[in-house]
């Protein structure tokens, strides 16, 4: 068996579709022992990719558009998709099943403080004519430092990624009230990126097959018999909790059953960044994306 190595810049249930190349045995099933890891805190998993300690990570796209943006030519390429839509969940202190956008002006809201998490929420916000500048915002951290800083008080709302808020739920201390990525679009959210020559690799190819067989079992499979397999990777969530991500995410649309990047989502996450005001360019598709290896 050969080793792989993947790491995760954000590990949540939103990136089943490359957890459970793992957790269901499929990368097993293509000779490949599979060795993974989180990137530190405010480190991209692209400098693993870079120092050569990882196979594959999981990504987004815009790490290939800020790197042109420097002038820096990628030796990395994003070459599968893993969501295809925004994967977080806006939560209050109360149920809320008239929950409207503008309610968010004024109010106290727990978010990241910058990356892709936000830049797709001002989005949201714009699309749903909300004056971003008008929430209150919190930032305290990375997305655990977020659940503990809701848990103890801070902020009538909080932007979390699953399982994180039906936890919540589960413990009685939040209540989902929207969805943000309706609200985006579908765009090129979350991607699998590696060295561009190791996509030409025996090891590349038998991940492909691998991952092509994750994404049908993500979308045939009951939600309550992925989460069974995963729980491991979840110790501090409850397996109902769980369950009740993926089929939210199942819902969502956000794990398509093509594995490709589309030029349409590709320039999808070019109209959210240029709104944004964080492209020089609209770098052509080749230059930050590359089909999945055969």
């Amino acid at each position: 068996m050969a080793e792989i190595k993947i790491q995760f810049t954000l590990f949540s249930a939103f990136y089943s579709p490359l957890i459970s190349t793992m957790s269901g045995g499929f990368l097993e099933a293509e000779g490949l022992t599979p060795e993974w890891s989180v990137s530190p805190p405010g480190v991209s998993a692209m400098e693993a990719l870079k120092e050569g300690s990882a196979h594959v990570v999981q990504s987004a796209l815009s790490q290939g558009l800020m790197a042109l943006g420097r002038g820096e030519t990628p030796e990395t390429t994003h070459f599968a998709q893993i969501n295809e839509m925004d994967g977080f969940f806006l939560s209050g202190r109360e149920p809320d099943t008239d929950f409207d956008w503008k309610k968010l002006e004024g109010a106290e809201v727990v978010l990241f403080g910058g990356g892709q998490p936000l830049i797709m929420f001002k989005y949201a916000c714009h699309k749903a004519g909300v004056d971003f500048d008008k929430i209150k915002t919190i930032n305290v951290g990375g997305a655990a430092a977020m659940d503990k800083a809701f848990r103890e008080g801070a902020g009538q709302y909080v932007q979390q990624q699953g399982p994180f808020p039906q936890q919540l739920e589960a413990d009685g201390i939040g209540h989902i009230v929207t969805q943000v990525g309706p609200k985006v679009g579908s765009c090129g959210f979350s991607s699998l990126a590696a060295r561009k020559d190791w996509l030409d690799t025996d090891m590349a190819a038998a991940f492909m097959r691998a991952y092509r067989k994750t994404r049908g079992y993500m979308l045939g499979t009951p939600a309550k018999n992925i989460a069974r397999a995963e729980k491991s990777y979840f110790p501090d969530i409850s397996e109902a909790a769980l369950a009740e991500t993926i089929a939210a995410y199942q819902t969502l649309g956000c794990w398509s059953p093509h594995v490709e990047i589309t030029e349409e989502a590709y320039q999808a996450t070019l109209d959210i960044y240029e709104y944004n005001g964080l492209l020089t360019e609209r770098y052509p598709y080749e230059a930050v994306c590359s089909l999945p290896p055969a």
